[in-house]
């Protein structure tokens, strides 16, 4: 191989998706193959040094979009006709073309980055959407605005179904509403390779919180027994899972706190337990969990 010429693909897994074409293969190679999916076509020639910088970046980019477009490459100096056709005044320079025609492009040697961005929008890679829709379903879920961050997540399980944190989320939003047996059913929807993901963990744990919370109306008469017995453990262990199921975090943790300090060993150390178990379901980057997480060590290594 020539030195001066751009890294050839010849077969293996390259075969289809990376290859040079002519004048008289171009209608085929580009034009027709780009009714199939898009195709890049690379303008460059040997003594072009920005070309030889620009064309491995191109293989790898559509190496790892998998099938999704193909890249082929054409000689100017060899095959001068279609580049004075498309006005190439100067090199490298990429054009894209899907369904016969192009649609984009870009001149000189991009870094790897913009150029996997340039395919990306190419091939209509929806990845930034999905997180961006993500984002907006977790922050309207933390606000307590169900409707919308269901509505969010149930847009992107429209586009992946196995979406683990979509379905993790649309589980907390039934378990907010009460409706803990629709929040296990989109559980058990979740593939078992992410069964054991932080969001699906968090809320697996956030629906054994539920199950096992006491009503949150009753926090008045956990708080009188408490008052009347400070050493009721159970009343106080009662009281945090209450607290927790109205949404007062930071009420849960003292008194879950207190009684780790006061009766560690209550009820084979269910407090401290139960304190874990807030954490997984909280989520580790809660500010809740940071603190509690703190608390607890500074308690247990005192």
């Amino acid at each position: 191989m020539s030195v001066d010429t751009p890294i050839l693909s010849k077969g293996g897994a390259d075969a289809g998706l990376i290859k040079d074409t002519t004048t008289k293969d171009f209608m085929r190679d580009v034009i027709e193959a780009s009714r199939e999916v898009p195709v890049l076509v690379d303008f460059w020639a040997p003594w072009c040094g920005p070309c030889k910088q620009l064309t491995p970046i191109l293989e790898k980019a559509v190496r790892a979009a998998k099938g999704a477009v193909r890249l082929v490459k054409l000689n100017i100096d060899d095959h001068p006709q279609i580049p004075g056709q498309m006005g190439v005044q100067s090199i490298p320079a990429v054009f894209a073309f899907q369904d016969g025609k192009p649609v984009d492009g870009f001149m000189g040697a991009l870094h790897e980055s913009r150029v996997a961005d340039f395919i990306a929008r190419l091939i209509g890679d929806t990845a930034g959407d999905t997180a961006l829709d993500l984002e907006t379903a977790e922050a309207a879920l933390a606000a307590g605005d169900l409707n919308t961050a269901a509505q969010m997540f149930g847009e992107v399980l429209q586009k992946d179904r196995e979406n683990a944190q979509s379905l993790a989320g649309l589980a907390k939003c039934y378990i907010k509403t009460g409706d803990l047996a629709r929040a296990e059913q989109t559980l058990a929807l979740v593939p078992p390779a992410k069964a054991e993901s932080a969001p699906v963990a968090s809320a697996r744990a956030a629906l054994e919180l539920a199950r096992k919370a006491p009503s949150p109306g009753d926090i008045e008469s956990l708080r009188a027994k408490l008052a009347a017995n400070p050493q009721d453990a159970q009343s106080r262990f009662d009281l945090a899972l209450a607290l927790n199921a109205k949404g007062d975090r930071n009420g849960a943790l003292e008194e879950l706190l207190v009684l780790v300090a006061k009766n560690r060993s209550w009820d084979d150390d269910a407090a401290r337990k139960q304190l874990l178990q807030l954490f997984d379901a909280w989520g580790v980057a809660d500010p809740a969990t940071i603190a509690g997480r703190h608390r607890l060590s500074s308690l247990l290594f005192a």
